[in-house]
């Protein structure tokens, strides 16, 4: 079996809903990692890439019609070259880069770039057509995140929770106060370093008046993109590429809606049994922080101290931004990098998905 290897990795920068980013289409903001990795590794035969494989969350905006296809056309790539679009929520781009690694891993490919791109910023509104003839109905659904389009039988047998409501009934279930979540957490636009924990304990619920989930403990609605190269061995040696880290394994699991946050916890444990590795071997930890209650469940659930010092050394989505289709990648590339900075050899990255699911990836430096 071959290896995969990620040789490059690179993201914008995290914008703020409504900010810098916002500007720009998602299509031509889903092309500018891709553009910059072109630049950087000038000795790739970029007419060789056999797949661009991007993750995103929407899809029903200026990301329609396969952005993935349209972000390698407008980053300049080839027109022979192909390229497909993963959703699985928010887990999309981590799952792309899996995709890749496998299909690398199988042989069928050599040479992929992996990715996702949101701008929640840019998420349409839409309408769905008239229930009957001469109707005048009209109903207006927001896509920038969650539930639209409901279907009564779903709601009816599991529920249409709003992400903030997961995060809640996480809480409640797993037994997180609002000072576990505010403790927890205290160039990008989101990061707000003149947080204090006085500020933080003072913000108002957003779900029920006695709840703990406060725009302080939870991502934000986000805009960004990410592109990583990965290569076999062969392929790598071919194009003047250097790899990084090797992608060990990767899985994904599914758990009840209403708790999709805990979600990371059946996936991590499947892709340790996948890879025959432990918890313990792992120098870096990147748990996507959809809100704090959930990650600190996760953590708890998983027997790994709050506090520890390699689980999201450098900012979580809390602090950093979480653009849907794009964050299992910048989970991918901050794990990467901070593997090279510390020298460490196995990194974990894992993210809960809405409708309950979770996805985790390992990756080894070499």
């Amino acid at each position: 079996m071959e290896t995969a290897y990620i040789c490059d990795a690179i993201r914008t920068p995290i914008g703020r809903y409504g900010g810098t980013l916002a500007a720009i289409r998602a299509d031509d903001l889903a092309a500018i990692p891709i553009s910059v990795l072109m630049k950087r590794n000038a000795s790739v035969d970029w007419g060789a890439v056999d797949d661009v494989v991007y993750g995103c969350a929407n899809q029903s905006g200026e990301d329609n019609r396969n952005v993935a296809r349209m972000a390698l056309l407008l980053a300049g790539l080839p027109k022979e070259v192909s390229g497909t679009t993963v959703n699985r929520l928010c887990g999309s781009s981590l799952d792309a880069v899996a995709t890749a690694a496998r299909a690398i891993r199988s042989g069928e490919v050599e040479l992929v770039i992996a990715g996702g791109v949101e701008s929640m910023s840019r998420a349409p509104f839409v309408m769905g057509k008239a229930d009957g003839a001469y109707s005048r109905a009209m109903k207006l659904e927001d896509t920038t995140m969650g539930w639209r389009f409901i279907n009564p039988l779903m709601k009816a047998k599991y529920g249409v929770d709003t992400m903030p409501e997961t995060g809640e009934i996480v809480a409640e279930q797993f037994h997180i106060t609002r000072k576990d979540q505010d403790v927890l957490f205290s160039e990008d636009e989101h990061p707000r370093p003149d947080t204090t924990m006085e500020a933080l304990s003072k913000l108002k619920p957003v779900v029920k008046p006695d709840g703990t989930i406060t725009a302080g403990n939870a991502s934000g609605i986000n805009d960004g993109a990410c592109a990583l190269v990965l290569a076999s061995e062969s392929a790598a040696k071919r194009h003047g590429l250097t790899p990084k880290a090797r992608v060990v394994a990767a899985a994904a699991a599914g758990v009840a809606p209403r708790i999709m946050g805990i979600g990371p916890v059946p996936a991590t444990r499947k892709v340790l049994a996948k890879s025959g590795l432990s918890l313990a071997q792992m120098d870096v930890i990147e748990l996507n922080e959809a809100f704090a209650s959930q990650a600190v469940a996760v953590l708890r659930e998983l027997g790994i101290q709050e506090d520890a010092a390699h689980v999201n050394p450098n900012g979580g989505a809390i602090a950093l931004g979480h653009p849907l289709g794009a964050s299992g990648a910048r989970l991918v590339t901050t794990a990467l990098y901070q593997l090279q900075r510390t020298n460490g050899k196995y990194a974990l990255c894992t993210m809960c998905i809405g409708v309950g699911q979770g996805i985790a990836l390992i990756l080894e430096r070499v």
